[in-house]
């Protein structure tokens, strides 16, 4: 199996961010994450660890706002060329807003303090100084995965970091700056119809709001049920598209605690929904925070099931690009990973 893999993810690396309540933590998406997957990826014979190629800015630009993508290219420099309201330089190790927007509308302050609260749905983003650079790498890991199929592998997977599903159009979120998946998905687009299938724990928010109104991509995910889970205000069964979109889109919420067998079942009935869309090319955003001993999840998956999830999906038998998304105990991220992973090729 091809898996697109670049080590410029070290370059985003915050100190810490700030969870629910206020807390002040080490940063959770760590690059830890990768070293732990890598540590056991190495060892497998089926694993051909790739560097991906070099893409330029269009593809990010077909999904996300030209404006967005500027701030996320910029904000690192101008927050430290920006003066702090109280006099002092901006210098600071990362940059987050104290102020969000509500868009209900909200107007797009020239400050980039005022930028980031407009552009940033949370505190889990913070931008530092090669955030930006991390992010374009991530999105090269899932186009090259992307080529690699259009180019007759029948899989490939996109070792990406950041992860990409939270982030919405013209906003970053929950980890993520740029979709990486959504981004492979309007690339193969072009060439057939695609099916965006999210089984992170958290809902694919970034993923609905790019392909809502949009009847050529089959966006679905299967996810911890936003009324009590991030990222609350997106995920829920009755979101079904709109305009062209309308129909296209799936969400499957589903309660704390909830085990294989539960899961198996509400995966099937995703596959059938994408088996009646017939399409051309499969994306999945693969997160392996449904393990039952994530520390950002409450699934009771276990890892004798992260494999026969990944066996159902792979019954269908298309051309299919593999995302990384979310998964945060360290511990188990590398086996759970080549779990899934193998599951796809035996």
């Amino acid at each position: 199996m091809k898996i697109f893999y670049s080590n410029t993810h070290q370059k985003h690396n915050p100190h810490f961010e700030v969870l629910d309540g206020g807390q002040r933590v080490p940063y959770l998406e760590n690059p830890e994450r990768m070293e732990s997957i890598l540590s056991v990826l190495s060892r497998k014979k089926w694993a051909e660890i790739t560097h991906p190629s070099e893409f330029n800015a269009d593809p990010i630009l077909a999904v996300h706002d030209p404006q967005y993508v500027h701030f996320i290219a910029t904000a690192w420099d101008e927050w430290q060329e920006e003066a702090s309201p109280h006099g002092s330089a901006g210098g600071a190790s990362i940059l987050l807003p104290a102020t969000f927007a509500l868009r209900h509308p909200a107007r797009r302050p020239r400050s980039v303090l005022g930028r980031a609260g407009y552009y940033m749905m949370d505190l889990s983003v913070p931008i530092v100084e090669g955030t930006y650079t991390a992010a374009r790498s991530a999105v090269n890991c899932a186009l090259s995965a992307a080529e690699a199929v259009l180019a007759g592998e029948r899989i490939a997977f996109a070792l990406a970091r950041p992860p990409g599903h939270h982030a919405g159009r013209d906003y970053c979120a929950g980890y993520c700056y740029f979709n990486n998946a959504a981004i492979a998905a309007h690339h193969l687009s072009a060439r057939g119809g695609v099916a965006l299938l999210d089984i992170d724990y958290h809902a694919g928010n970034g993923s609905q709001d790019i392909f809502y109104e949009r009847g050529d991509v089959l966006s679905l995910s299967i996810h911890a049920d936003p009324a009590s889970e991030y990222p609350y205000f997106a995920g829920y069964a009755d979101q079904r598209g709109a305009g062209a979109g309308l129909g296209f889109h799936h969400n499957f919420p589903l309660p704390a605690g909830i085990d294989d067998a539960t899961y198996l079942s509400t995966l099937e009935a995703a596959l059938d929904v994408i088996r009646r869309f017939s399409p051309s090319f499969l994306v999945i955003s693969a997160g392996m925070d449904i393990y039952e001993a994530d520390p950002l999840g409450r699934f009771q998956i276990s890892r004798a099931g992260i494999p026969r999830i990944a066996r159902q999906i792979a019954a269908l038998d298309l051309p299919t690009v593999l995302v990384m998304e979310g998964g945060y105990n360290n511990h188990a991220l590398g086996d759970n990973l080549a779990a899934f992973l193998e599951a796809w090729i035996s």
